[in-house]
């Protein structure tokens, strides 16, 4: 019978599959208590995590038996991946699991965004009837989506957004222009700074390296289209948050949905304070009741074939 360490919040059903067969220690809130979870660690065959916690560093060297990591969603960026299997561990991401309600939240803040008229319940409880301000919002149909990265979230992005009446353009510095995903999805392949310069939407869909850190500053949204909508559902560092914060005030933006930041949990910003048409949420476009049962049931089931 193997140890399974889970730090971060996990669907039960899955964690009672896990313990079926294995010693199971289930504790969300591991992640906050690094020197336990280090000794923890250093008994366990495998590690299951979410997003804030860093298989890195003094916590990959506690992982003395450790032979598989299971990361509860997609990104990879809080695991050294390279570091892990050049120790003989497999790291799974739960891929595919969450794409739906990532996909959904894009579209539907999509919308909000460019209607603009729904941020409006505070005013209209207290008396007042806003509806001359509110009455130039923008409809979805006729607009364009442009896509930077193309995998499986930004396919099925597309893919609801062209059921909505909206023209997609995507790029993915991994694909070339005849790759078959574009034809499937009914999106045009463009260079980046075309999509830029011509979508209504831009939503995010890359993984935080060297080359897409800052990806979107200050230069890079002063090229976006006026009144455009940025979506960044993908990691924290891709966008200048300061440089978004301008935008929006000096009114070169028509509105921002921003998921994912450069520090999490996210400290007090003032420069984010009074921004307009902004939605700021707490890294959580890709979970929902029915994507955590998903994403919970892949890892627990890729676990346990990892361990057998």
């Amino acid at each position: 019978m193997a140890r399974i360490v889970v730090s971060e919040f996990m669907d039960e059903s899955a964690v009672a599959q896990l313990r079926d067969a294995h010693d199971v220690l289930y504790d969300p809130a591991l992640v906050d208590q690094p020197e336990r979870l280090g000794r923890e660690a250093a008994d366990a065959d495998a590690l299951i995590v979410r997003n804030r916690t860093q298989v890195r560093g003094e916590l990959l060297a506690a992982l003395k038996r450790c032979t598989v990591v299971g990361r509860l969603g997609v990104g990879l960026d809080n695991i050294d991946v390279a570091a892990c299997e050049a120790r003989g561990m497999r790291v799974i991401p739960a891929s595919g699991a969450n794409a739906l309600s990532v996909a959904e939240y894009v579209v539907g803040t999509a919308m909000l965004l460019l209607r603009g008229a729904y941020l409006s319940t505070a005013r209209v409880a207290q008396g007042q009837w806003p509806r001359a301000a509110l009455s130039d919002g923008r409809e979805l149909g006729g607009k364009t989506l442009g896509l930077v990265g193309f995998g499986s979230i930004g396919q099925l992005t597309a893919q609801l957004a062209r059921a909505l009446g909206m023209r997609v353009v995507a790029h993915d510095a991994l694909m070339d222009r005849d790759h078959p995903a574009y034809a499937r999805s009914g999106a045009e392949c463009r260079p980046l700074d075309d999509l830029v310069a011509q979508a209504d939407v831009v939503s995010l869909h890359v993984p935080l390296v060297d080359s897409t850190r800052n990806l979107f500053g200050a230069q890079r949204i002063a090229a976006m289209k006026p009144g455009a909508v940025l979506i960044n559902t993908a990691r924290g560092g891709i966008v200048d948050e300061r440089a978004l914060a301008d935008a929006l005030r000096a009114g070169r933006l028509g509105g921002a949905a921003i998921d994912v930041f450069a520090a999490e949990p996210l400290p007090a910003q003032p420069h984010f304070a009074d921004c307009p048409n902004l939605v700021l949420t707490p890294h959580v476009a890709g979970v929902t009741r029915e994507s955590n049962v998903r994403v919970s049931s892949v890892i627990a089931r890729e676990v346990l074939e990892a361990l057998r």
